[in-house]
This record gives C-alpha cells, structure tokens and sequence, in this order.
C-alpha cells in the first residue's frame, strides 16, 4: 500500500508514511497482517453500567476541591445486551501520545480506529503529532485504513509520534480549547503513563468546567509497570520491555559464565519502581538483585548496599566463582533515604533558581545531606545537578548508578583483600539497558491487550463517558474472557510536591514487600545469589509454546503461577 499522508486537513501528493512495507523484515510482515482476538463483550452488543461512586488514593478532600466536576463520579463496565451503546451519529476524536514509548501504542489507536470502523461508521480520527504539544498547536494527521496498516502490531511510536509536553498553565488549556472547537472534536484519548494521564484527567475536568462536549478517556501506558490497580491490573508495554531485556540479561550470564571474570552490574529502566528488576530477575535469576523499594523499607545507605554485594561476591569467590550477574533499578539512588533526602533539597535548591558557581548554594543544604553530596564522586554530583524532566523529577537515566557501585565495590574489596577475608579477583563490567526495550515489537500478549484497551477507549467515547482511563481485566484467562471497562481517573490520584508546588498525580504503583512477586523472589535469591541458576529466556516468540506466555509479575499478582 503507498497510503498519501493527510495533514491539517489537506492532502500532500506523494508524501508517505514513516512505514514501508517494502524495507519490513519478514517477521514485521508477517505481524502487521497477524489477527488479534478481542474479549467476547466487545464482538457483541453491549451496555454499560456504572459502578459504586469513586474516592481518591490519599488526600480525598484535596482531589475534590481540583475535579469539582469529576471527583466521585463511577467507575464503568461493559456488559453484554441487546441494544448497542451509544447513537449513530458520526464522531469525530482525536488520539495523543504522551511520554516514552511502550510497545504496543500504535494497536491502541488501531483499536480506536477499528472500533469506530465497526461501531460508528463514517467517523473521523485525528491523531495529534508529537504529543500533547500536537493539541497546543493543533498539528494533526487524520487517520485512515492505509494510513494506519503499516503500523499494525509494530513496535515504536512514530506513527504520530509522542511528546514529553504538559498541558498546565491556563494559555496551554485555552490552546486546548481551540483545537478541540476547531475540529469540532466529541472526544479525546490520550494514551501515556501516571503523569500523561493526570494531564487527561485535568483536561477532561477543564473541557467539563468549560461545558464543551469534548469527552476525554486514557490509556495506561508505560514499560516501567509502575501505573496499575486493581481495575487496571498492568500498564501495556512491560510485558514486551522486561523479555527483550531478560534476553540480553541471559546472554550477559552467558557470557559470565563463559568468561569467569566479570562481575556485570546491569542497570534497568524503572525511575520510580522496580518492576521491570523484578520481573527480569523472575525470568533470568540473577546472583543479585536490588529491589529499591525493599531498600526504602530498611532504611537501608549506600554503604549497606555496597556491602550486601561485597558480601556475596566474597562468599562466591570461596566457592571459585569471581563472575556473577547484579541487577539495578534505574531509580535505586532515588530509593535511598539519605540520597532522597539529599535529592528532596536539591529539588527546592533548583526550583528557587539559587545554583551559583562559587558553591554558596550548598548552604541550603542539611548539614547531612552535604556530607553525603560531597562524598558522591564528582560524575554523579554533576548528574544529581542535571536539569530536571518536564514533571519536575530527577533524570535518574543519567545517573549512573551502576558505575558508583563498581567504583564503591571496589574499594571495599581492597579494603577486604589488605584484611585478608578476600582472596579473588574483581572486574566490574556495566550496563544499562533502557531504550534498547520502549519500540520492540510487542508480544502476543501486548498486541492483544493494547487492541482491546483501544476498542475499549472507543467504547468509552462513544457512550459519552470522560475522565476515565480505559481498563482490561481478567488478563489471566483466555482474550475471550477478559472484561472491559473505564476506571475513574480520579480514583487514582493524590497530591505530591513538584516545582515546589503540591499538584494532582495519579498515585505509582510500588513493588510490594508483601507481594507474590516479591515473596517468590525473596524465597529464591540466596540460593541463586551463591550458585549459578541462570535462565537465558532467549528471544520474544510469537509463534509456539511459550508465545503467549504472560509475564510471571502479572500471574503471580493474579494467582494464575503457583
């Protein structure tokens, strides 16, 4: 198919999409054609019913008084029944991508499309390029069949492109307005992570409080899991992120093994949680695993960190083993009381504009925490300093942790060498394994589940509902058997300090101590910590035993893997 891209409204002659089928590999091909089951409630008439009214996750009365028009409202679900839902009248919607990439986001706005195809033929699809700053400057692609076929079951999100932009200040609502008048659009799905869909959700009151009829719904997107409840049991994209990154963990063991003198200390996407670590060390059982959050609960320093690591690699190294496999959660500083601390001050140091190059700035600082900046070495100073993201947070991606740990590692082992209680020998090698994973081809898993999110977005609009995000359940048991649903954005927030300022967010989803996950981990680690168990899962499948297999976090949390 060579598809003309349609822009703003006019048609560019010859212009094509970013996709070619020509330069596919034959696995794209064979994908972009691969048929996607759906939950039986959304092959047949359904209605929907509301639920029970809805709170907040802390602070109810604070979340109130920001969604006037929203707080409280229910959740929804989809049941079968004899009248379809919604009119027939024409709708026209328009799609967003917010945040990083997760694999699966372009089956989300296929979804969307599909729905509108079956369910309200005639209907446009605007897709907003480059995020929500698309929305700001009303810079959209209208959507069609040959448009979207390229993009079918493929990885990435250049279909439209994403963007890390919010829509906060009173102006940017106001361009939001605009573009929704002007396109004269009846909803809106925005398909991002916890702070794309706050940003939803105060779109969706701002457009309620403004009575303009632009509905708006989001998706739950992010590789790091950390955006999930009970409604919306995983974020789509971390199924396929954690097997890409167990490959190449299991062929780091591999070459452990195969070498016998490297120590690799694998760093691992996850700014806020420790889920993909998790999940990875359930897939590939390394000889250690940090769990950030298992570090907060302890309380526990850098210098307990370092010598849980060195504790191990001197009883390994008696056993004749001075190789090993450690895996680090890309936010572990961050999980550190006395580094939180330190990163909390550093924050409203930052915030208040009081950086100087003389260093005066670090009186602002707990007495405390500038022992501990002074004691980091300089590379993370100088990373910890680094500008924050759009949302106020520190760009744990460029911190470094897995190199600090090399470096305190091996201090302490030539301290424990001149004492006479280490006999081996250490060579540290890094990683970090982060973008490698966001525009894989999603697996089976993520292709199905981001479809159906989709259709359930469409289903959504299309019976009028808003501030809600699109939710799939029941993910243990066959596609036909999953349910469908919309839970209530605001159900999901809090307030939190940003920019020095307490604003809306919808509330992480940890890694809990208490947790299947964690408890099967935790029952497993000594024994892989001292003996090699390695698992080399080798490569994504979509064909074959294990093709649909689901990732072991969402089992154990559903009680479907003993």
């Amino acid at each position: 198919m060579s598809p003309s891209l349609v822009a703003n409204g006019d048609i560019v002659p010859g212009v094509l999409t970013g996709r070619l089928a020509s330069v596919y590999s034959e696995v794209q091909t064979s994908r972009i054609d691969h048929a996607l089951p759906l939950p039986s409630v959304l092959r047949n008439p359904f209605t929907i019913v509301d639920g029970p009214p809805s709170s907040a996750a802390g602070n109810p009365g604070e979340i109130a008084k920001l969604f006037p028009n929203l707080y409280g409202q229910p959740s929804a679900v989809l049941v079968p029944s004899a009248d379809a839902v919604g009119s027939d009248r024409e709708l026209k919607i328009g799609v967003v991508l917010s945040g990083g990439q997760a694999p699966g986001g372009h089956n989300v706005i296929s979804g969307i499309f599909d729905y509108l195809q079956v369910h309200v033929k005639g209907s446009t699809l605007y897709g907003f390029k480059g995020g929500p700053a698309g929305i700001m400057k009303c810079k959209y692609v209208k959507l069609n069949s040959d448009f979207i076929y390229p993009y079918r079951n493929q990885g990435g999100f250049d279909m439209i492109c994403s963007g890390r932009d919010k829509i906060e200040t009173p102006e940017q609502f106001k361009q939001a307005e605009d573009t929704a008048l002007k396109l004269d659009l009846d909803g809106l799905v925005v398909i991002g992570g916890d702070d794309s869909n706050t940003n939803a959700c105060l779109l969706a009151e701002n457009f309620k409080g403004k009575n303009l009829k632009t509905k708006v719904i989001g998706c739950p997107k992010t590789i790091d899991g950390d955006l999930k409840c009970k409604e919306v049991p995983t974020s789509f994209g971390f199924d396929t992120a954690c097997k890409i990154y167990a490959e190449m963990i299991g062929n780091v063991m591999t070459d452990a093994r195969s070498t016998g003198k490297y120590y690799h200390f694998v760093r691992l996407m996850g700014r806020s949680a420790s889920h993909i670590t998790l999940e990875c060390a359930l897939q590939t059982h390394p000889n250690i695993t940090i769990i950030g959050e298992e570090v907060a609960a302890k309380k526990q320093t850098l210098k307990n960190v370092t010598d849980y690591i060195v504790d191990v690699i001197c009883k390994r190294a008696e056993l004749g083993y001075n190789y090993g496999v450690i895996l680090i959660p890309e936010g572990l500083i961050d999980f550190i009381p006395e580094v939180q601390r330190l990163i909390a001050e550093l924050n409203e140091v930052l915030a208040n504009g009081v950086v100087d190059e003389d260093g005066q700035w670090k009186q602002n600082l707990a007495p405390q925490s500038l022992q501990l900046f002074e004691f980091l070495p300089l590379a993370i100073q100088e990373q910890l300093m680094l500008e924050r993201d759009p949302h106020g947070n520190v760009q744990v991606a460029k911190i470094e942790t897995e190199k600090m740990l090399i470096q305190m590692v091996e201090t302490e082992l030539e301290k424990r060498k001149q004492q006479g209680s280490y006999k081996g020998q250490f060579k540290g090698q890094s990683h970090f394994f982060g973008y490698e994973g966001r525009c894989g081809l999603p697996t089976n898993f993520d292709s199905m589940y981001c479809y159906a999110l989709g259709f359930a977005a469409g289903a959504l609009l299309h019976s009028g509902k808003t501030g809600l995000i699109s939710s799939v359940a029941n993910l243990g048991a066959p596609v036909e058997e999953w349910t469908v649903g919309g839970t209530a954005l605001t159900s999901l927030m809090d307030v939190e300090r940003r920019h020095g300022k307490f604003k809306p967010v919808i509330k992480k989803a940890m890694v809990e101590l208490d947790g299947t996950p964690f408890k099967k981990f935790a029952s497993m680690r000594d024994k892989w910590a001292l003996k090699n168990h390695y698992i080399s899962p080798g490569p994504i499948q979509f064909v074959g035993p294990v093709a649909d297999a689901v990732n072991h976090t969402l089992l154990l949390e559903l009680g479907a893997l003993a």
